[in-house]
């Protein structure tokens, strides 16, 4: 499998990378075969992408968001749930009941990319968009007027690359296009990320660059009316859970590393 990506788009190599990585170990927290699947098929050196804080902060997040996201199944069986920035994350195989119907979004590079390595699945849709954008919107829209339920958007990975005013137009897109409401969970970058980005373990290795960073989801929900804060949750809380490292880094830094914020409108 070839690869063209641009430089944010790179960055879908990191939990590619980590989720290969761990999926192999003996005891795995996570598992991803199709992780494992698509790196032996790329044949490259994805060591840079997988660092020690980068491999524990993409393991919690996705053991976070996954008890989360199953939460959410539990209490509505038929979700419709937005994967924006998909990249090539496989949590779709986690989390299925056999009845939610999902989306995976994101550009038009990726879902060209992505599509060389998932095959086509009942309740999948892989849509090739910018999230600045409201086209995508329309398949999503009938999804949800069909299942007559609020739809659950997922933004891992993807925040950080955006400035405020872009995070601005993404939520009243959201808004605009989904006005009865609906559920985002967003992971959030820290201000001091943004300024200290070339001691980032694994993003130093590629072109892209975070351009915004939050102290509080609030931040967020501010940025558009209706929106509200329902959560916010450091990564801290599941890393500190399985090295000493983890535990030294949540206690000596406990506001440097990125949470899940989830909003409704």
């Amino acid at each position: 499998m070839k690869l063209q990506l641009g430089d944010v788009e790179t960055t879908a190599l990191i939990p590619l990378a980590v989720k290969a990585s761990e999926s192999k170990r003996k005891n795995p927290r996570i598992t991803d075969n199709k992780a494992v699947e698509i790196v032996d098929a790329l044949g490259i050196d994805i060591s840079k992408y997988d660092k020690f804080m980068s491999h524990e902060g993409v393991v919690a997040r996705t053991v976070m968001l996954d008890r989360q996201l199953q939460e959410i199944i539990r209490k509505n069986p038929e979700t419709v749930i937005i994967n924006v920035g998909a990249g090539f994350d496989d949590r779709f195989s986690r989390v299925d009941n056999g009845k939610i119907i999902w989306f995976d979004l994101d550009l038009p590079d990726v879902i060209t990319a992505r599509k060389k390595a998932f095959s086509e699945k009942n309740r999948v849709t892989m849509i090739a968009g910018n999230i600045l954008d409201s086209k995508w919107c329309e398949p999503v829209r009938a999804a949800v007027s069909e299942k007559k339920t609020k739809p659950v958007f997922l933004a891992e990975g993807l925040f950080m690359y955006l400035t405020m005013e872009q995070i601005r137009t993404f939520l009243n897109i959201l808004k605009e296009n989904f006005p009865d409401g609906g559920t985002l969970i967003a992971e959030q970058n820290n201000k001091l990320m943004v300024k200290n980005e070339k001691f980032h373990d694994t993003v130093k290795s590629t072109n892209a660059h975070f351009v915004s960073g939050t102290d509080s989801g609030q931040e967020i929900a501010d940025l558009v009316d209706g929106f509200r804060l329902v959560e916010e949750h450091s990564f801290n809380e599941e890393m500190k859970k399985h090295s000493i490292r983890g535990k030294l880094f949540a206690f000596l830094l406990p506001k440097m590393n990125d949470r899940w914020a989830t909003f409704e409108w």
